[in-house]
């Protein structure tokens, strides 16, 4: 049962082996808040929320750090002036902050709605200036970056010189890249071409700027996540996640800065997850093939013909292995809805079964079922074979139900515990009914200190239509010595 998993640096699966023994460093790289959170990166946040769960049921003792882009995000070191949050700062007339803390929030709602764990630390980029300022002197001092013009770039020809590999996760040529690089505002500050900023210089209306040795400036996108992934995980830790569009060269530039600090290869795992498509095509707000989670959710979209529960969601998107690419449709969300109320109801009907004059034998072997499942989650994380294997047992309990099926009461209890596990625990799913009359519960439990507070008032009027529109919807007050309660005809 050695867990395996796929390192995009050596390009196949290896055996997991953590650098302290049964403690597990996790990076993922996080969102850059400017803006509402797509479902693209929805997905790959909850494939990475998949894997923190099976570290964890496996066994590990994980430090999950998932970091807060709110600054310095230019992907192409040029024009200061094309910074997202200042463009959107100026878009929405708020100050570049205020745009920081509106997308947090929004980030941190989303995530809770599809049951995301939150990471063991989530740092910030703006909390750590003076980290990535110390880290780009170290560079400096080591010959591998160079100041120009108030900015500092990553020299990726010395780091060659002296032993580096720019281009070894990407499996890209350092002379192609040389010979393909476009001709970008701020290139002619640079010694080569694909050198990256470390610290860019700020035009003097530049809203988010700090004081440091070459100027006031900010610091480059790639520098924030080496500065925090390796105060919190160390030099070298076990795992760097984030999506596939930030293998190059966000996560490139990420070992290079690594190596170059510190003289080891900073990471041991590279996991990449892969894109979300919608209806056979890539997502894009150009072509108007795009949907944000709430329009989901709510069914407010012109894709899909009604809303879907978040933990439906979930559910689809897990329906398939976080390396593959994921086409979410009509079609393929209504089968997804179906099954999951499938696994639901076999779960409620396994938490009521009794054995009472039943036989203890059967033909399902919960030993070898168990040994698939968790094959599954130590061959890469595999959950959509762990969901094949758990329809196994949903076959199983309705069978039981129907007496058709047998089992031991050792073996009932123990298929209990591990498809909870598995459901709730690993998948991170969640019963709809259970939340819709906890909902339900606290909502009425609103209204009727509503109908309180106007009695005591002697509003009389108010408090007999709260309860005659309630009854209208089939939900009966009754007063009584220990207070008011409710009965849903």
């Amino acid at each position: 049962m050695q867990l395996k998993i796929y390192n995009s640096l050596s390009a196949e699966k290896e055996i997991f082996t953590p650098i302290n023994g049964n403690k597990v460093g996790m990076y993922v790289c996080g969102p850059t808040v400017y803006s509402n959170v797509h479902l693209g990166n929805v997905r790959t946040f909850m494939n990475f929320d998949f894997i923190y769960r099976s570290l964890k049921h496996l066994g590990y003792d994980v430090r999950y750090v998932r970091n807060i882009t709110d600054a310095g995000h230019l992907t192409d070191d040029g024009d200061v002036n094309n910074d997202r949050f200042v463009k959107q700062s100026r878009l929405e007339k708020l100050e570049p902050m205020e745009i920081v803390q509106k997308y947090t929030v929004d980030f941190h709602k989303v995530l809770e709605k599809f049951n995301l764990l939150p990471p063991t630390i989530e740092p910030t980029a703006t909390g750590h200036i003076i980290e990535q300022i110390e880290l780009t002197k170290d560079l400096i001092e080591k010959g591998l970056a160079y100041e120009s013009n108030g900015s500092v770039y990553f020299d990726v020809r010395a780091y060659n010189e002296k032993g580096g590999n720019y281009g070894e996760l990407s499996k890209r040529n350092i002379d192609e890249l040389f010979a393909n690089t476009r001709d970008l505002d701020g290139q002619n500050e640079k010694k080569n071409p694909q050198d990256f900023a470390l610290w860019k210089k700020a035009s003097p209306e530049h809203i988010m700027k700090w004081i440091s040795p070459w100027g006031e400036g900010f610091p480059g996108w790639h520098l924030e996540c080496t500065a925090m992934s390796t105060k919190y995980l160390g030099e070298q830790f076990d795992i760097h996640g984030g999506g596939m569009d930030l293998k190059f060269p966000h996560h490139e530039c990420e070992i290079a800065q690594g190596k170059g600090c510190n003289g080891v290869s900073p990471v041991k795992y590279w996991l990449h997850a892969n894109m979300l498509t919608m209806n056979g095509q890539r997502m894009s707000k150009s072509t108007g093939n795009y949907i944000l989670p709430q329009q989901l959710i709510s069914g407010e979209n012109d894709f899909f013909e009604k809303p879907f529960h978040p933990t439906v969601v979930r559910f689809n998107f897990l329906q398939a292995h976080y390396r593959s690419v994921l086409d979410i449709s009509n079609e393929a969300m209504l089968a997804s809805e179906k099954g999951f109320q499938r696994l639901m109801e076999s779960l409620k009907v396994l938490n009521t079964v009794t054995l009472s004059g039943v036989e203890a034998s059967s033909s399902f072997d919960l030993k070898e079922w168990k040994q698939k499942c968790y094959d599954a989650l130590n061959d890469d994380f595999n959950s959509p074979i762990l969901i094949s294997h758990l329809f196994e047992a949903v076959s199983f309990i309705f069978k039981l139900k129907d007496g058709k099926e047998s089992i031991s009461s050792e073996d009932l209890e123990e298929l209990k515990t591990l498809m909870n596990a598995f459901v709730f625990d690993v998948l991170g799913l969640q019963n709809i009914e259970e939340n819709n009359n906890s909902k339900l519960d606290q909502t009425l439990q609103v209204l009727i200190e509503l109908r309180n507070q106007a009695r005591k008032a002697k509003n009389f009027e108010l408090s007999d239509q709260i309860r005659d529109k309630l009854l209208e919807q089939g939900i009966e007050l009754k007063d009584g010595r220990e207070g008011t309660s409710y009965v849903l005809n």
